[in-house]
């Protein structure tokens, strides 16, 4: 009974023949064979750099594009204040009514307002605020009692952002501690 064990062929080892080991003449691709491969792959090579290539000036005239026309939606939206801000100035050419007057030019404040709100653009918020000066550039300092140190005295010019980037930071005057009060 071991002997048909020993003598059955494991089908996990391999037994190899020298036979197997020699490369078979009849397996070498013949030259016509592989300058066609050659070919194919060349061509393959050449239509994906043109493809390649097609995409990259694409992507250029879609970036001019976007670079040149990049407002277009942003002015859409401006164009009927434009249209206020007209009808306002005619109707102050008209009216004598300073109270009129008033009224269109509020009107068109807000109207421009709103759809800068809508594009994005916030006004940032700095009178009584503390000092931050991611958004705002202290151009003055006035030392005070009535204001805690390092809060917005004034703004003295308003600042913008467009959504989380500061466009413009605000001017803001900081209040600072007397002098008297930081000898104590």
């Amino acid at each position: 009974m071991t002997e048909n064990i020993e003598n059955t062929a494991n089908p996990f080892v391999e037994t190899e023949t020298q036979e197997e080991n020699e490369p078979d003449i009849n397996d070498v691709p013949d030259e016509d064979k592989l300058k066609k491969e050659i070919e194919d792959i060349n061509n393959k090579y050449i239509r994906l750099a043109a493809d390649f290539d097609n995409y990259r000036k694409r992507q250029l005239q879609e970036r001019e594009s976007l670079i040149k026309y990049g407002a277009k939606e942003t002015l859409q939206k401006i164009i009927p204040v434009l249209d206020t801000f007209s009808r306002a100035a005619d109707s102050i050419e008209k009216s004598e009514d300073i109270n009129s007057i008033k009224e269109s030019c509020s009107i068109c404040t807000k109207q421009l307002n709103d759809v800068l709100n809508k594009i994005g653009l916030t006004k940032i918020e700095a009178e009584g605020k503390e000092f931050d000066p991611a958004t705002m550039e202290a151009v003055m300092q006035t030392q005070t009692d009535e204001v805690e140190p390092n809060y917005v005295i004034k703004e003295l010019q308003a600042g913008y952002k467009l959504y989380d980037m500061v466009l413009r930071p605000a001017m803001v005057n900081v209040a600072s501690e007397k002098e008297e009060d930081k000898k104590e």
